[in-house]
């Protein structure tokens, strides 16, 4: 497809593009004026992750060439569950905690998007899915989706292929999905349902629902590929959790070292996806080989780290990184954290959350993986003391590119 309007030419030459609904004509409506896109995103956390830095890019893409992205907070579907991608249900989470998370995620949008009236919007579905009555719900919505075609989406035939359960609350999903789509074109305006590609059966139902209720309404739905790192790995996750965006959950230096660490068949491909680099730039990147990719992925850590830490924050993790690297130094900016001493080293890197677990630490140790002031340890029970301290610190390295600061508490 070759895309005429600025949003899908510029999506399709980025990577964003997987799948469409009635491409020629949806591009036809991104020319003719302002659309209306969204993408939901469920509270299941009180921030939000890598995972989901595609669909927001693609946001701040459709931002950045006109039109008026709607960021869908799930307050009512997270009291469901999606089954996507599940073997079980998701735990159900109380009221407050949803409400806790609803707020720091509002925070991962900040950086991204410029809210304001006639700019995006942000909004949460639970003002529309609370007040819902069953029956008529049933009578008006449920009546035009199929249990047959139902049972052919992958949400629900993975599940009961692999003999796994399926509750009639997850069953429902489906349907909110879908009516929000309807109630958010009848709200918004909106036109247009962006979201991964393990949602596609979720958004052509939506889109079905629109023009079924909305007098034959365009509707349209558009997904991202499922995106892994050239080994195969899911993007977004790491030996010690999420990437998280919000710098409570994940500081600034992490968060550049995450992209800085990325691997060589990557970088490229990031640099268009995750930056707002011109795609020149990106391709003269992507083609440097060797030891210039190294140049290439501190461009990539810099720009990704400034979008949403700012660049100062990305100036500051760059220079604690050559400090570190280069130099060998403990640099005052590096993560720290602060623990009761004397204590073991297994503990430290627990604590400061360079391991998942205990048991991981004591592996890294023994495969020579962990210093303390950049000397090899060699016994996971050592003790880190107040002698180790160093103007007030002592650092613990995990490999050649993670450390952090062990203060005394």
């Amino acid at each position: 497809m070759s895309s005429k309007s600025d949003f899908l030419h510029a999506a399709e030459e980025r990577g964003f593009i997987h799948q469409v609904t009635d491409a020629a004509a949806l591009d036809a409506k991104l020319r003719a004026g302002v659309v209306s896109a969204y993408v939901g995103f469920d509270v299941t956390a009180d921030s939000l992750h890598v995972g989901h830095l595609l669909s927001i890019m693609l946001m701040r893409l459709l931002q950045r060439t006109g039109h008026r992205p709607v960021a869908l907070i799930g307050g009512g579907t997270t009291k469901v569950g999606d089954p996507s991608g599940k073997d079980e249900a998701r735990q159900l989470l109380t009221e407050a905690v949803i409400e806790a998370n609803k707020q720091g995620i509002r925070r991962s949008f900040d950086s991204f998007l410029e809210f304001g009236p006639g700019k995006a919007v942000m909004l949460d579905n639970a003002e529309w899915l609370d007040e819902l009555r069953y029956i008529p719900f049933l009578r008006d919505v449920g009546r035009h989706f199929s249990v047959n075609r139902m049972l052919t989406m992958d949400s629900v035939r993975l599940r009961l292929e692999r003999d796994q359960p399926l509750s009639f609350l997850e069953f429902n999903y489906m349907l909110l999905q879908s009516y929000d789509f309807l109630e958010l074109h009848r709200r918004e305006g909106v036109t247009l349902q962006m979201g991964g590609s393990d949602q596609w059966g979720n958004i052509v139902l939506g889109a079905d629902l629109v023009r079924r209720m909305a007098g034959g309404a365009e509707a349209f739905g558009l997904t991202t590929p499922l995106l892994t790192t050239a080994s195969g790995a899911k993007m977004g996750k790491t030996a010690a959790g999420a990437v998280w965006l919000n710098p409570d959950r994940l500081s600034p230096w992490d968060y550049w070292q995450f992209w800085r660490n990325v691997e060589d068949a990557d970088v490229g491909r990031f640099l268009a996806l995750f930056t707002d680099l011109p795609m020149e730039e990106v391709r003269r990147l992507a083609a440097l080989r060797g030891a210039e990719v190294n140049e290439a992925k501190k461009v990539l850590a810099n720009a990704a780290t400034a979008l949403l830490h700012g660049r100062d924050a990305a100036e500051v993790a760059a220079e604690t990184a050559r400090r570190t690297f280069e130099e060998g130094a403990a640099a005052e900016t590096l993560p720290s954290v602060t623990h009761a001493l004397p204590a073991t080293v297994v503990d430290l890197l627990a604590a400061a959350s360079l391991v998942a677990s205990k048991g991981e630490g004591r592996r890294l140790v023994a495969q020579n993986g962990v210093r303390l002031n950049d000397a090899p340890v060699t016994d996971p029970m050592q003790a880190v003391t107040l002698a180790d301290l160093r103007d007030g610190a002592a650092k613990l390295s995990l490999g050649r590119k993670r450390h952090v600061l062990v203060r005394a508490g």
